[in-house]
């Protein structure tokens, strides 16, 4: 397989089908990776869940794989919540070529939230254990998803820019860099913006890490 849409019709009754199977508290989600990381997604079935529709962005998660920063990048039974509160059970499954590349994705959330409200009993079904050490940011707009990496990794350096030395901000562009955020359209732009340095120091700071 050599891309998503060589695929499109099976790819499109797997979705429906496992929606189908889990009713309309399960939100199926397929990204392409063809597309710009904007409007990834191609199909989706209960898109009420995370309001999300198609033409829009993938999530935090696909783009550490993009960057190559995992390795498989395949995540089972973890825990993550939307914007509204909802709290999903999750699995991302990422779909390679014939090479080994990462070309889409089949996400499946889950909307336990009214199970959550009684975790103590149902510990072991909803899998609570499985979230540990994952965060996925689920949102309907990639400049958001940006905003959200950027204040991570201000959290990561543990500073505000204000008070960052220049090894501080090499550490947090280097984060930024990891976590795949320069892969998102104009993401520079914005970065450069909040971390008060130019493009040209951008630049010269990525090469610094990479040394």
């Amino acid at each position: 397989m050599k891309s998503i849409s060589d695929e499109m019709d099976f790819f499109s009754r797997l979705a429906k089908g496992i929606a189908a199977q889990f009713g309309n508290k399960c939100e199926v989600v397929l990204h392409d990776y063809a597309k710009d990381y904007d409007s990834t997604i191609v199909q989706i079935e209960n898109g009420h869940i995370t309001g999300r529709s198609v033409g829009e962005c993938g999530t935090n998660l696909g783009l550490e794989v993009l960057r190559g920063t995992v390795e498989s990048g395949d995540k089972y039974n973890y825990i993550t919540q939307t914007k509204d509160g909802k709290i999903l059970r999750s699995t991302s499954i990422y779909i390679r070529d014939d090479e080994g590349k990462a070309i889409g994705a089949l996400c499946i959330n889950w909307d336990v939230t009214e199970m959550y409200a009684c975790q103590n009993v149902l510990k072991d079904i909803i899998g609570i254990d499985a979230a540990e050490g994952v965060k996925e940011v689920i949102t309907n707009d990639v400049s958001d998803l940006l905003d959200s990496l950027i204040q991570d990794s201000i959290r990561y350096v543990g500073k505000p820019v204000a008070s960052m030395t220049k090894e501080d901000k090499i550490k947090g562009l280097k984060y930024l860099d990891a976590k795949g955020a320069f892969l998102i359209k104009k993401a520079g732009e914005k970065i450069t913006k909040f971390y008060d340095i130019s493009k040209y120091t951008l630049y010269n700071y990525l090469e610094q890490q990479e040394n």
